[in-house]
């Protein structure tokens, strides 16, 4: 029986699911391992008990000043033109997606009750969307302004891949018909 039979009960994601468990598992004992070491500064012991023991000046840590990251608002040009990226994106999709079952093939990555329902499918494309929105404004929020730029840039490039791809796939017609 092969491991990605649509009928089985473990299909790919179900091991995809299981690796990125163990793999998320696997880093968080690394990291907690790594947060309980501690610096300690030791005294030898005979310095302690010596009664002619000069005291070492404590040290002093100054604090490093970050450059400062300049500041945009954030619905800046930039993100105006991400954030329509991702919506047009987001648009192909879906008539790539109507397209690709037009012409005989299933859709693999959602329920064929959600992409068959075209109010319900495209809800599902415009929340996409304003997930892909609110991510960014809490990274805008959270100061990692980078993040919030290339969670958009992320999501348009998987996008049209996606509707690429179902442009690309050929058509499987009924035996008989041309």
């Amino acid at each position: 029986m092969h491991l990605m039979d649509r009928n089985s009960s473990r299909g790919p994601l179900s091991f995809g699911l299981l690796l990125s468990a163990l793999a998320l598992g696997t880093s968080l004992a690394f990291a907690s391992g790594a947060a309980a070491q501690q610096l300690t500064v030791s005294e030898s012991p005979r310095s302690a008990e010596s009664p002619g023991h000069i005291a070492t000046p404590p040290v002093i840590v100054e604090r490093v000043e970050k450059p400062e990251i300049p500041v945009h608002r954030f619905w800046d040009r930039n993100n105006v033109l991400l954030f329509s990226g991702v919506s047009v994106f987001r648009g192909l999709d879906y008539a790539s997606t109507r397209n690709m079952q037009a012409r005989g093939r299933e859709e693999i990555l959602l329920p064929d009750d959600v992409v068959n329902n075209s109010a319900g499918f495209a809800g599902v494309e415009a929340a996409a969307s304003a997930t892909s929105i609110g991510l960014s404004y809490w990274m805008h929020r959270a100061g990692h302004h980078k993040i919030e730029r290339w969670i958009s840039i992320a999501h348009i490039s998987v996008t049209g891949f996606g509707a690429a791809r179902n442009y690309a796939l050929k058509s499987k017609h009924p035996p008989g018909v041309r």
